[in-house]
C-alpha cells in the first residue's frame, strides 16, 4: 500500500511514527459488547466508523471454516466475525504494524480465541491459505488502485462457493467497484444500502 512521509501519515502506513495515544471505544454489534483500544494513527480511532458498523449489520458468514478480514485496523470486524461462532476460524490483516498490535490486544481483552492477525500488504500474509469468505472495509484514502486490488487478488485466497463482502461509499467508486466484482467474479450484488454506503458482494463460482 502507500507509503507516507510523517508529515502526511495516514493508517495505511506500514510502521506509523506518530506517538501512541491510546483510547478505549465500546460499542453492541450484532447483540453483543465489546470493547477495543485504540490509538493515533489507526482508522477511526474515535468510534467505530458507520462503514463498518453497516457492514457487520449486513455480512453474511459461513456456519464454519475460515474468514478473512483484510485490512482489518484494530479488528472490529474480525472480532465480531470470530465471536459469532467458535466454527468460524478468523485470519485478520493490517499492512499497519500499530494496528496489528491493537488488533492481538483486543483478540485478548474481547476473549476470542479462534481468530489471529497477521502484518503484511494485500494478500501477502495470507498466500497459501484458503477462506470461505473475505471480508473488506478498504482503505479508500489509500487510492482506487488499492481498493480494485483487494477485489482482484481476493479469488487466488477464496474457495469455489466462497464469497466477498466489502462496505463502500456510494458516492466513490459506485460504478467502478461493481464493475470490478463482475469482472473478477462473474457477478455483483448489493447486500445492504445505509445512510450513504453499499455492501457489495461477490461469489467465487463453485
Amino acid at each position: 500500500m502507500s507509503r507516507k512521509n510523517n508529515s502526511q501519515e495516514h493508517y495505511f502506513s506500514s510502521a506509523p511514527k506518530s506517538n501512541e495515544c491510546f483510547g478505549i471505544i465500546r460499542a453492541s454489534l450484532r447483540g453483543r459488547n465489546f470493547e477495543f483500544m485504540t490509538s493515533a494513527s489507526v482508522f477511526s480511532k474515535k468510534k467505530v466508523d458507520l462503514g463498518t458498523h453497516v457492514l457487520i449489520d449486513a455480512m453474511v458468514l459461513p456456519s464454519k471454516g475460515s474468514v478473512l478480514d483484510i485490512g482489518c485496523g484494530y479488528g472490529v470486524v474480525g472480532i465480531v466475525t470470530a465471536a459469532s461462532s467458535p466454527k468460524l476460524q478468523v485470519v485478520m490483516t493490517d499492512v499497519n504494524m500499530r494496528a496489528v498490535r491493537l488488533a492481538r490486544k483486543n483478540l485478548e481483552t474481547n476473549h476470542i480465541n479462534n481468530a489471529e492477525v497477521r502484518h503484511g500488504d494485500l494478500y501477502e500474509p495470507v498466500l497459501g491459505l484458503t477462506f470461505d469468505c473475505v471480508l473488506s472495509n478498504p482503505p479508500v484514502s489509500a487510492g482506487m488502485d488499492i481498493v480494485k486490488a483487494l477485489i482482484e487478488g481476493a479469488p487466488k485466497v477464496m474457495v469455489p462457493g466462497s464469497s466477498f463482502q466489502m462496505v463502500i461509499r456510494s458516492k466513490i467508486g459506485a460504478k467502478i467497484l461493481p464493475e470490478t466484482f463482475c469482472t473478477t467474479f462473474g457477478n455483483c450484488e448489493v447486500l445492504a444500502r445505509e445512510s450513504g454506503y453499499r455492501v457489495l458482494i461477490g461469489k467465487l463460482s463453485v
